[in-house]
């Protein structure tokens, strides 16, 4: 087997445009599972929206890792243990839910259930928790209860043009110590600086045992790209990105015409 460790994309890449792991997607890649390769989910979802997948899986029982909010946090499916959990520190969540307030979006977090937000009715705050299919809570003063259990990321949801203001005000005065980045263009993140993909995927090898040589990544978004530049294999999938597509070893089939069951089984199964 030469490629031992596999790295998958879940929204546009594992998951078809109704958001569900198709049955070959399931069943190829619990068979190579079971052949000993070692399955992992990278997202920029939060740990509820990936675990839904993992169970879907049963990567607790076959075993395989989760790499949630676009690396900020590593947890063995299996064990249950977290092997990264970066935080954005405590001391900018007021500066971010005042910046949030004052271009009139709205800003969200998440706990260890769901998504928590000041304003669980805005559309987009329904969109994220649909995506995840993770409950929403809503709360007064969002900057004092996400400090009780400091989270991984933040969100700002709403039109793209006042997205961009709030991100330049945010650049501005955060100076750097945040990434503040789009995944959508009314989904503005803000993670602890220096998390991408890549980075946590070179954590978990060093932590298994495992070289960059024997990983196959699989992603169709532009925050897939550092992973793919690191990947042992990259493949992007037919409807990836066109920037995506440009670091790619291997155009896959489409998401939902079952790309990475394609690729399993030709650079893993054969």
């Amino acid at each position: 087997m030469n490629y031992s460790v596999i790295a998958l994309d879940l929204d546009g890449t594992l998951l078809n445009s109704k958001k569900e792991i198709s049955k070959r997607n399931k069943e190829t890649i619990m068979k190579a599972a079971k052949a000993g390769a070692k399955i992992v989910l990278a997202s920029g979802r939060p740990v509820p929206g990936v675990r839904k997948i993992a169970q879907a899986l049963h990567l607790e029982e076959v075993g395989g890792y989760m790499l949630a909010y676009n690396g900020g946090m590593i947890m063995d499916c299996k064990t249950g243990e977290v092997l990264r959990r970066e935080t954005v520190p405590t001391e900018f969540y007021h500066t971010i839910v005042h910046i949030a307030h004052k271009y009139g979006v709205t800003p969200l977090t998440y706990d260890s259930e769901g998504i928590i937000t000041d304003n669980a009715d805005h559309e987009y705050v329904q969109l994220e928790a649909k995506i995840n299919n993770i409950p929403v809570k809503e709360v007064f003063h969002l900057n004092e209860v996400a400090a009780l259990d400091p989270p991984v990321k933040f969100l700002m949801v709403g039109d793209h043009k006042v997205l961009r203001q709030a991100e330049a005000e945010l650049n501005e005065k955060l100076k750097g110590e945040v990434e503040v980045f789009f995944s959508e263009p009314f989904f503005l993140e803000i993670t602890p600086r220096g998390i991408e993909k890549a980075s946590s995927l070179e954590l978990l090898l060093s932590s298994i045992g495992m070289e960059r040589k024997h990983l196959m990544a699989c992603g169709d978004g532009f925050n897939d790209i550092p992973m793919m530049r690191y990947a042992g294999l990259a493949v992007a999938m037919e409807n990836a990105q066109d920037e995506t597509k440009e670091w790619a070893d291997y155009i896959a089939p489409l998401n939902d015409k079952d790309g990475v069951a394609v690729a399993i089984e030709k650079f893993v199964l054969t």
